[in-house]
């Protein structure tokens, strides 16, 4: 395949990838300051060369709400602030169960089970490890969606435990750069985050690891977290943008909303994706409140491949059936390889969405409705 825009240094850097070239870190410098257009369709060529047409939609709950020690600046969740949300220990395993049904109905590959704290502590709270295990065995028995677990820092027997369990993907997001890391969070480190990613592949698990842009990091540190990311090795890579919460540091910096233009997201979203060229490049939260209705498919014609569908862990998104309209306005098809249903199903539910005795009209997502980030 030869691909050529005319601009050199998009058409040397895609023909090095096709090659089976890495790019490094000066390559990312000087494509992310390319033109948009063209930075979009080369990266979108090479989804196409590495991907199957299709976009890989995971969903997520968030079996443990709030009061978590640590203090990143962006969460809603963190004890250190005042943000006015629900909070909750661990929730009962069967709940957890329907929120996976109903992600499974919705056309989730993927399901994955949330926690807000540093970490799961099989040690520490043992009944609280066993309930997390029976939910992650509900889960992979009872439905055909790939069960993802996000539970914070691991030691090696717990990582070794989960992938024993079926654990597809482990999520650990480095949220940004290492530079820019310590502006977002102080009770940890950028090391610390790169260490359980480390644990968990070393158990046998993949790894979901991405950023989260708008919070007033430079072009030059989104380009250095996917280089970091490169390091790690991940085969999903969430792509966040800043969905700024009142009572959190940058909900108060950052009032008028993220710090990150459409272009900006777009041209970030194909640099991921010819930084990491088979890799899922998936759009996660904040998408909606960032990018019109009538731009929400571009990020797909540039490179991504991924969405999160259904609600965040404190904020609602929306329906199933808008996120695989937006799929195929890009010209891609929703992925049916662990899950396979039937996307107009989908579509003529949100048409009527009456609920059945076990089912909600907030499909997918926070196990708890109207829950807010």
């Amino acid at each position: 395949m030869v691909y050529e825009t005319g601009n050199r240094t998009i058409d040397d850097a895609v023909a090095r990838v096709l090659a089976g070239e890495r790019l490094d870190r000066r390559d990312g410098i000087a494509l992310i300051a390319q033109p948009v257009d063209e930075l979009a369709a080369a990266a979108d060529a090479v989804r196409a060369h590495f991907g199957d047409g299709t976009v890989d939609a995971c969903s997520i709950v968030n079996a443990k709400a709030g009061d978590c020690a640590e203090d990143c600046g962006f969460c809603a969740q963190s004890v250190h602030f005042d943000t006015g949300i629900e909070t909750y220990g661990f929730l009962d395993p069967e709940s957890i169960l329907e929120s996976a049904r109903r992600a499974e109905r919705d056309g989730a590959q993927r399901f994955g089970i949330v926690v807000a704290e540093k970490g799961v502590s099989k040690e520490h709270r043992p009944e609280e490890w066993e309930e997390v295990l029976r939910a992650i065995r509900l889960v992979r028995d009872e439905t055909d969606v790939e069960v993802d677990a996000s539970l914070g820092i691991l030691t090696e027997e717990e990582a070794a435990i989960l992938a024993e369990e079926g654990i597809n993907h482990y999520n650990h997001n480095i949220e940004t750069s290492p530079r820019f890391f310590p502006e977002i969070v102080d009770s940890h480190s950028f090391d610390d985050r790169v260490e359980t990613l480390e644990v968990a592949k070393e158990a046998g698990m993949d790894l979901c690891a991405g950023v989260i842009l708008g919070m007033g990091e430079s072009p030059t540190d989104r380009v250095d977290a996917a280089v970091a990311l490169q390091d790690v090795g991940v085969s999903s890579l969430p792509v966040n943008i800043l969905n700024p919460v009142a009572g959190t540091p940058l909900g108060e910096r950052f009032d008028d909303g993220a710090q990150i233009t459409t272009e900006e997201i777009i041209r970030t979203v194909a640099v991921y994706r010819l930084l990491h060229p088979e890799a899922r490049v998936r759009l996660t939260g904040g998408r909606e409140a960032n990018l019109d209705e009538d731009e929400q498919h571009l990020p797909f014609e540039a490179g991504a491949d991924g969405m999160l569908t259904g609600d965040y862990l404190t904020t609602e998104g929306q329906s199933a059936a808008d996120d695989i309209e937006i799929v195929e306005r890009a010209g891609l098809e929703p992925n049916t390889e662990a899950n396979e249903f039937d996307p107009s199903a989908v579509k003529a539910r949100e048409a009527d969405p009456a609920p059945t005795d076990d089912e909600t009209e907030t499909a997918a997502g926070s196990a708890t409705s109207n829950v807010s980030d």
